[in-house]
């Protein structure tokens, strides 16, 4: 989609409030996510304040260059698991969590020096388009089973018997009344979005998410209307008590540490807990560098800049380790670059930075208003299911775009396409541990080696050919 507003173009300020509104429901669910995994206690609000500062910091060292939005990274989720594991006191498992995510940002400071150092050239040789692309497409592909999962909670497919009627097998299947009416919103929302990209007018294109969730909200709304004053607990869509638990401060994690004395016994000790806490940051911290990577050549596809030469990517590197730091500082979460937020730049066509920057603010802010973050927490699942499958789709397409101009007839070419994209779709994840590598790096590595490998063999022939 040909841009609307590119990176230093400046909307009018209401235009840039509601993209803004647009980029944060496009981020919320993942960001927010995260922490309700975890547990332990760990703040909604407190991540997505850690989520506003660590974009603030982003664009800080990117030179306000690269619009995209940092949220609570999901590759970590293992890692953070980690830092409670044993039956460390709470204090302790928050201290973890900010130690861990200093190991990981310091993994992306050093990678960024030794790039700072020797160019990015080497870059681009190990993960050519024939690499890029398909590993882009899997980041949109591997989260399709979330937004169709979302879409369809609660769809239950079963059997009735009607052996008091029948004698034989025969039976019926069903479905249940609230995955119905879960998935008519996920429709409503999805086609509001399609309608208001395609045939609406220069706003309603600009605005798409942001009038489908309102739509498929309203939907869902209407149902848990009429499910309360018909007493059927099957039509409830939207859980409106969570208004009840409201806090109007986030619990942000450096005040956890202080919450408890300190017991490090359970782990044998200090350096034993430490040195735990490194195994299961660091190797996850370099999986990410390659899936940091795949994220802003996609972006530049988008914006048809490169952002890997130019603001160079030492600092995307160092914006992002060290917006992980922060984010994690105020909400145990570490942070990365969203396939969220490019997936909105690229449908909406509006990659303003300053919409980028207006989000982080309002994510900061909103987070100390309880009533908002309590609203954006009772979007149903369905609705964002709905979102979801554009997002990701538009994520999986933009990486397909990449490899147009690839020779497929090329065997070397057609093995490291083919074999990045079933690893990835075959969900091909390593478990080592507390580490997990994701299947969208899994895919990513075996593609950078096959890819290296292959083209070894043929300069070795080319060069017996030339002798």
């Amino acid at each position: 989609m040909k841009l609307v507003y590119n990176v230093n173009d400046k909307p009018g300020i209401w235009k840039t409030i509601v993209f803004a509104l647009q980029q944060m429901l496009a981020i919320l669910a993942a960001t927010i996510a995260v922490p309700a995994i975890i547990g332990n206690g760990m703040s909604q609000s407190a991540a997505l304040f850690g989520a506003g500062v660590g974009t603030l910091v982003y664009l800080l060292f990117t030179k306000f260059k690269s619009p995209v939005f940092l949220g609570s990274s999901f590759a970590f989720i293992g890692s953070m698991f980690a830092a409670f594991a044993g039956g460390v006191s709470m204090s302790v498992g928050y201290l973890g969590l900010i130690i861990g995510a200093v190991f990981a940002g310091l993994v992306y400071v050093i990678i960024a020096i030794i790039i700072k150092a020797f160019g990015t050239s080497w870059v681009s040789k190990i993960m050519p388009a024939v690499v890029i692309g398909p590993t882009v497409a899997i980041i949109g592909l591997s989260l399709a089973g979330n937004a169709v999962g979302d879409a369809v909670k609660g769809f239950v497919v079963g059997k009735v018997n009607f052996g008091g009627v029948w004698n034989g097998d025969l039976t019926a299947y069903v479905m249940n009344l609230n995955g119905i009416l879960g998935l008519v919103c996920a429709l409503v929302t999805l086609g509001t979005i399609m309608a208001c990209s395609v045939y609406g007018g220069k706003n309603f294109k600009l605005f798409p998410f942001v009038i489908g969730i309102v739509a498929g909200y309203i939907l869902a709304t209407i149902f848990t209307l009429i499910g309360t004053f018909a007493d059927i607990p099957e039509m409830l869509l939207i859980n409106f008590s969570k208004f009840k638990e409201m806090k109007s401060v986030p619990d942000f994690t450096f005040l956890q540490v202080f919450a408890e004395p300190f017991d490090f016994g359970k782990v044998g000790g200090f350096g034993s807990y430490i040195a735990a806490i490194a195994i299961a940051y660091i190797p996850v911290a370099f999986v990410v560098f390659a899936e940091h990577i795949a994220d802003h050549t996609n972006l530049s596809t988008i914006i048809e800049k490169d952002l890997i030469s130019e603001p160079g990517l030492h600092r995307t590197l160092l914006g992002d380790g060290v917006g992980s730091m922060v984010g994690a500082f105020f909400g145990g979460c570490p942070n990365t670059t969203y396939g969220e937020s490019v997936g909105c730049v690229a449908i909406t066509g509006n990659a303003s930075v300053y919409t980028i920057f207006l989000t982080a603010i309002l994510a900061i802010a909103f987070s100390f208003i309880a009533p908002f973050v309590t609203f954006l927490a009772t979007i149903p699942n369905c609705v964002m299911g709905g979102v979801c499958i554009s997002l990701y789709g538009f994520i999986a397409v933009s990486g397909l775009k990449m490899i147009q101009k690839v020779d497929l007839n090329d065997n070397r070419n057609l093995f490291v396409v083919s074999i990045i994209l079933i690893t990835g779709i075959g969900n091909m994840a390593l478990q080592f541990g507390a580490i997990k590598i994701t299947a969208v790096a899994v895919s990513l590595i075996l593609g950078i080696v096959s890819n290296l490998l292959l083209n070894l063999k043929c300069k070795k022939e080319e060069n017996k050919e030339e002798k």
